[in-house]
């Protein structure tokens, strides 16, 4: 066998064994979508640069993409930018060279992740990405000594890599400068959107309009097209417009619940929505929210989050499973038998927060509360002091740090947390004040100030004004009804609640979400 056909073979027995690791991974949709847009992102950096000999944004977006995402989705977001980008460049022997060592930078990135904790800085990984650049020129400096090289001697290959030695530097250098450039703001983007639930969303829209709709590879596209422009219109869910006493939300409560256990699939989980394949994301919360109106899980439902925790790495999906496991009255351990909070605790950075993020930090702190870790315990300290820390001038608090837009759902996740924390005074009050000015003359809160109402904002709204102990019946800006009342009015028929007035879609987490506020519960377990 020649060199050439026995390179090849290692390096295609290779590429199937990536992509038969993604796909044993069982990516979500919304996780396919975000790959493909990342691919067609690294694809279009390799276009966009292609003047500049070998500088391209290539290398850094596969990696940051392996750092948040895991070894996997980044090995794919790798291999499909090659492929794709030599659409444009040609096809050739190169390629699948190429798909190997960017899907290798894709894997060195998860591998960095699991040793920082997530934790690097700016200038670490910059540094990362330019070793990654040298890296790829070696493989590329390889595939050029395979397959065009007549002596496969180690003296051929040293001056294949002298002669390719500057235009490898000049990739690694513009990995450097391109990373701190856009290398930090990148990875909050991705950790953002892992640590949050991704729905799809579908304004109510004629049908003419329906027709026409996108390719699923459009999701993310639409979704902020949808939050930015949707605007409160008529009309409304046929559910108690008055669940502002504590009777019609205990009755809300009731018909919320029945649906969750109605939707509950054989495997004791549940899908994005009802009849849907489960996943962990939407039984995590649909237990947390049965378990926050006194509902019991089933053991089948226990075993599915703790199989499913067995395959969790991040910390958000952590953070989840022990919330879930509380609410349904069981230890946090998954079927490995690992303590899924000794797991959790070694996340925390030494500033007590959880990959820098006030979000993540504030469920971070959830999940050692409803763990047993009170408000004595070191980690639950340092989580409630940096969490506290990260309030804005207007009382708010952002996804990530200070000095980001303050959102409502932020700042309820971070006004809990620091209540769960045995923190109080003037933050607690000033938080809860930036929540009640931001209230919408329908009752609702909105995703971020002067948007429409929406059923999860407004739920984690009345779980922080519950915690903050705020009468939420008595929550009327401007003589509006109560939150409780604007949510009551989003519950259909058959018990589940549409995410707002104008979008019908109802998927389960928002109905999951929407019970614990019926139930008028701080943030389930969070003390």
């Amino acid at each position: 066998m020649s060199w050439t056909v026995a390179s090849f073979t290692i390096l295609f027995l290779a590429l199937s064994v990536g992509f038969g690791w993604y796909e044993r991974s069982a990516p979500s949709t919304k996780v396919l979508a975000l790959v493909a847009t990342l691919a067609a992102l690294a694809a279009i950096g390799r276009v966009a640069f292609a003047p500049l000999p070998n500088v391209k944004p290539t290398t850094d977006i596969v990696l940051l993409s392996g750092y948040v995402l895991g070894g996997p989705p980044g090995f794919a977001v790798g291999a499909v930018a090659a492929l794709a980008s030599n659409i444009f460049f040609g096809q050739g022997p190169w390629t699948p060279f190429q798909m190997g060592a960017w899907g290798l930078c894709g894997i060195f990135g998860a591998t960095l992740a699991v040793l920082s904790r997530r934790g690097m800085g700016r200038w670490s990984l910059a540094l990362c990405c330019g070793l990654a650049g040298l890296g790829f020129g070696a493989i590329m400096d390889f595939q050029t000594w395979v397959s065009l090289s007549g002596s496969h001697t180690f003296a051929q290959y040293g001056v294949i890599s002298g002669v390719s030695l500057s235009y490898n530097v000049a990739h690694a250098v513009g990995n450097v400068v391109f990373c701190l450039a856009f290398g930090p703001g990148f990875v909050r983007a991705l950790q953002r959107f892992r640590t949050r639930m991704s729905v799809r969303w579908e304004p109510a829209v004629p049908a003419s309009v329906a027709a026409a709709r996108l390719p699923v590879a459009g999701i993310v596209a639409v979704l902020a097209v949808a939050v930015a422009t949707l605007a409160i219109g008529p009309g409304g869910g046929t559910g108690p417009l008055g669940a502002d006493t504590a009777g019609a939300a205990a009755s809300a409560a009731s018909r919320t619940s029945g649906y969750l256990q109605r939707a509950r699939n054989p495997d004791g989980g549940w899908g994005a929505a009802k009849g849907q394949s489960s996943t962990a994301l939407h039984t995590a919360w649909s237990a947390i929210g049965l378990g926050a109106a006194g509902r019991s899980c089933p053991s089948r439902t226990v075993t599915f989050i703790r199989r499913a925790a067995s395959r969790q790495s991040g910390a958000g999906d952590l953070e989840r499973s022990i919330l879930a496991l509380r609410a349904c009255g069981i230890r946090a351990r998954d079927s490995k038998g690992r303590v899924l909070l000794r797991v959790l605790r070694s996340r925390q950075r030494p500033d007590g927060s959880v990959s820098g993020l006030t979000n993540q930090t504030a469920f971070f702190l959830f999940a050692l509360r409803a763990g047993g870790a009170g408000t004595a315990d070191g980690g639950v300290k340092r989580a409630g002091r940096f969490v506290a820390a990260q309030q804005n001038a207007d009382g708010g608090f952002n996804f990530a740090r200070k000095g980001g837009a303050s959102g409502i759902d932020d700042t309820a996740a971070a006004l809990q947390a620091i209540i769960a924390a045995g923190r109080g005074g003037r933050a607690v009050s000033r938080a809860a004040a930036f929540l009640r000015a931001r209230q919408n003359r329908d009752g609702g809160f909105p995703l971020s100030p002067s948007a429409p109402s929406n059923a999860q904002s407004t739920a984690f709204a009345v779980q922080a004004l519950v915690a903050a102990k705020v009468n939420v019946d008595r929550v009327r800006r401007g003589g509006s009804r109560p939150p409780l009342g604007y949510l009551g009015s989003l519950i259909q028929r058959d018990g589940s609640v549409r995410y707002s007035r104008t979008i019908v879609q109802t998927p389960v987490w928002v109905t999951a979400q929407a019970l614990v506020a019926f139930a008028r519960r701080p943030f389930p377990f969070s003390g």
